[in-house]
């Protein structure tokens, strides 16, 4: 039903439906069968103008062909809200009444009816508050008492009511849900006072409850004189009687050893003393309960949940340091800052056995070991581990539980994982947290603050359970790939670690240790069919993988194991060795081929660094100019971000023209072109600021950019160089282009600790503060740019002295 308090526009005239033994009210919602050819007629007229159509009642519902006269006066204008086609030529239509009104005269009566019709509107008399109220109740109790009786009608009709507050409406509904005669509901339609059309449903209720009553009676004495007239074969009865309480009893004592034992389980949970009585109550709810009871089946299910939480079993965590440092170390190559996390928390835990467990977050690109870090932490600590997939859950309820009033209601996947570990101090990975999302069922990231805050977790409610579970002891490790796609009251409640992509020298390493073996094994051939050589690994890694995980890596390497099982089994060949000469020719070409770096210094060309989920690379920067007005024209599917970076780099070239040594002409009667390589591949980011200024201004003032040095910083309209993100990736990826002299902004200097000594020793960082001090470094053999030469500075990370000047 609905209430919707918009008045609806009643035309003058409307098709009219006869209707047989229902009076149809407004606000009532309907299916009719229509099988008339002129009700269908009248059905397809209402459709095809405003799907407005009135409902009257025929006084005789025998009638097949009623006629003006046979036809009540009153009916209900109502809506046709969907119509569907029946396969034996009658038409099933969903109707809602809208309003009250009375026949004026008949406009059409043959093919279909017509009629020219009059809104009818409520009176309401002059009435106290109380006087409403007092019908209301009546008219209240009067149905509950007429669904005790056994009248087939909804109890959400008392919630409807409630909501109402105009008692002719409450006329209205109690009239249309009572399944009285037409007559009567006739009588009801038509009058207008909204007090008397409660008052005559009021009298209407009372006389169906006289006859319900009666109903009752009839049947009680009914089952008395059945009684009565079985009583020559009472022996037989008797003997089945004692028989059906003998086996009842047999039943009932197993049930209450059933009962019992349950009792003792519960008793034995190590349950809370509240957690407990709760469990206690709902036993003894049981115990009054039917076995076949729906309800029964679902309490028991309940209790059987209680019984297997872990309320106080853990696992005793493994203190030895040297022993988790080596299942680290053993399982994951690199990822320092996750493993020295991991042995803070065991030498905290090892001195203070009390205390909360952390919330890890693990984020980076794919592949890079997230997941697989969390097992190997579990196998490190002698802890129980289990996975939680939250890619795509969109469901609170999948976190929080559902309550135990649906059917078919479960705990959370937090409760459940607890269940199947067994243990309440496990290590729970929530893998891909970034991926969760929300609709109209909630929003599961807003579940999850209370999961993963620990000053809250000690007494998380899981609404299937409906009591407190201490979550305090787990040891919650969450991955994600996009740290930004995390609300940020989620992202606060967790200690993020960043785990960067690998190197092509650690992958080459961890392609040694373990991705080889694993496939080789997965494959079924052994070290005397196959082996790789060092380049074979190396070329493999630059020329078919571009990703900073190994998941493709991997799958790589499985490809030339099963190549050289095929060769193995058709008998081609025994053993191969893997080299760079044989990749080509068991896997095809390389995919992917690295840019070479530039030859020579150019004008207008600058190799810039940028960051990709795949790793670092090298972009080319181009610059060129030709004849025009001093417009400005970017390409490359370069994002906003790199546009604005582009009109800030040519407002900063144009207001330091003078400086620079930039003639007027350059910016009247020239146009300047700036583009990216690759343009099927979209750019964006805030890395390419002074790159993009040296493109320009080496382009305005034919001054050649050195081959040799590669640059990223963002850079402001006064011309000081801000810091950017991913400089471990960008300087890696010059240097295996052979690019050793890198630009980075100055603030950016602390983040040369996480690039590998190995490779910071033969690389020379150049860290500037301005763009002068990149055009000094930047521009080749000019003296018109090293006026401000910025005075030597020293790398803090390497200990040596390098020059800004390179």
């Amino acid at each position: 039903m609905t209430f919707d308090n918009q008045p609806v526009e009643v035309p003058q005239t409307l098709p009219m439906l006869p209707v047989r033994d229902i009076v149809v009210f407004p606000y009532m919602i309907i299916p009719l069968f229509v099988g008339r050819e002129s009700s269908i007629r009248s059905v397809e007229d209402a459709l095809a103008k405003n799907r407005l159509i009135f409902l009257a009642s025929q006084k005789d519902i025998a009638e097949e062909n009623p006629t003006p006269d046979t036809i009540y006066k009153v009916g209900t204008v109502a809506k046709i809200m969907r119509m569907r086609k029946l396969s034996d030529g009658r038409v099933k239509i969903l109707i809602q009444g809208e309003a009250k009104a009375q026949i004026t005269s008949f406009t059409k009566t043959t093919g279909s009816y017509e009629v020219a019709i009059e809104k009818i509107e409520d009176k309401n008399t002059a009435t106290t508050p109380a006087e409403i109220e007092a019908l209301v109740r009546t008219a209240k109790e009067s149905i509950e008492k007429i669904i005790a009786l056994g009248k087939a009608l909804s109890p959400d009709i008392l919630l409807v009511l409630d909501d109402v507050t105009d008692p002719g409406r409450i006329a209205d509904l109690i009239a249309s849900n009572l399944g009285v005669k037409v007559q009567e509901a006739q009588k009801v339609l038509e009058t207008t006072d909204a007090k008397e059309r409660l008052s005559l449903v009021c009298q209407i209720l009372a006389s169906e409850l006289e006859v319900l009553q009666a109903q009752a009676k009839l049947r009680g004495n009914s089952r008395e004189d059945q009684h009565k007239n079985q009583r020559e074969n009472f022996l037989r009865d008797q003997m089945k009687a004692i028989k059906s309480e003998l086996g009842e009893g047999a039943a009932q004592d197993s049930k209450s050893e059933e009962m019992e034992e349950l009792r003792n389980k519960l008793m034995n949970a190590g349950m809370p003393e509240t957690v407990q009585a709760e469990a206690l109550k709902q036993l003894n709810r049981l115990e009054r309960m039917h076995p076949d009871a729906s309800e029964a089946t679902m309490v028991r299910t309940y209790l059987d949940w209680m019984v297997d939480l872990p309320w106080n079993k853990s696992t005793e965590d493994i203190h030895d340091l040297a022993h988790a440092k080596a299942v680290l170390d053993d399982d994951h190559y690199e990822l320092q800052k996750a493993k020295d996390r991991v042995m803070e928390f065991l030498a905290v835990r090892k001195l203070k056995t009390t205390m909360k467990g952390p919330i890890l977050c693990f984020s980076g690109p794919p592949g890079v070991g997230k997941t697989s870090l969390g097992r190997s932490i579990a196998k490190a600590m002698g802890r129980e581990y289990f996975r939680i997939a939250l890619g795509g859950v969109k469901d609170e309820a999948e976190i929080r539980g559902h309550r135990r009033t649906y059917v078919g209601a479960m705990p959370g996947k937090i409760v459940q994982a607890l269940r199947q570990c067994k243990t309440k101090n496990p290590v729970i990975v929530l893998d891909e947290i970034d991926k969760m999302a929300s609709d109209f069922r909630g929003d599961p990231a807003s579940a999850m603050l209370e999961v993963l805050d620990p000053e809250q977790n000690t007494t998380f409610r899981d609404n299937y359970l409906n009591v407190d579970f201490d979550l305090s002891k787990v040891l919650f490790i969450a991955t994600a790939n996009v740290v930004e796609n995390i609300p940020p009251a989620l992202r606060d409640r967790m200690e993020m670690i960043y785990i960067p992509g690998y190197t092509e020298n650690d992958k080459l390493f961890i392609t040694k240790k373990h991705l080889i073996n694993r496939q080789m094994e997965a494959n079924g051939i052994t070290s005397d069919n196959i082996k790789f050589t060092d380049e074979g690994i190396k070329f493999l890694i630059a020329g078919y993988t571009r990703e900073a995980g190994l998941r493709n890596l991997e799958r790589e390497v499985g490809s030339v194991c099963r190549k050289v099982a095929k060769k193995v089994v058709m008998n081609e060949s025994n053993f191969v060795e893997v080299t760079a000469q044989t990749v080509p020719e068991l896997l095809g070409p390389p995919r992917f081929l690295r840019d070479d770096k530039m030859l020579e210094p150019q004008v207008g060309v600058v190799q810039g660094l940028a960051w990709t989920q795949a790793g670092g690379e090298v972009l080319l920067i181009e610059a060129l100019k030709m004849k025009g007005k001093g417009s400005m024209m970017l390409t490359g599917q370069l994002g906003d971000v790199m546009k604005e970076s582009a009109h800030a780099a040519m407002s900063y070239a144009r207001a330091h023209m003078d400086e620079l040594g930039i003639e007027q002409e350059m910016f009247e009667k020239f146009d300047v072109h700036v583009h990216l390589p690759a343009g099927a591949i979209p750019k964006d980011g805030p890395s390419a600021g002074i790159t993009l200024t040296t493109a320009l201004v080496s382009l305005l003032t034919g001054t050649p950019v050195r081959n040799d040095i590669a640059m990223t910083g963002e850079v402001t309209l006064q011309g000081r160089v801000l810091p950017v993100g991913g400089i471990r990736e960008k300087c890696l990826a010059a240097l295996n282009l052979g690019i050793t002299n890198v630009i980075i902004p100055m603030a950016n200097g602390k983040d040369l600790e996480d690039i590998p000594q190995v490779f910071k020793d033969k690389m020379n960082f150049i860290l500037a503060e301005n763009l002068d001090e990149v055009f000094a470094v930047a521009f080749e053999k000019s003296d018109r740019f090293t006026k401000n030469k910025p005075s030597a500075k020293k790398d803090p990370k390497k200990g040596s002295t390098k020059s800004a000047a390179a």
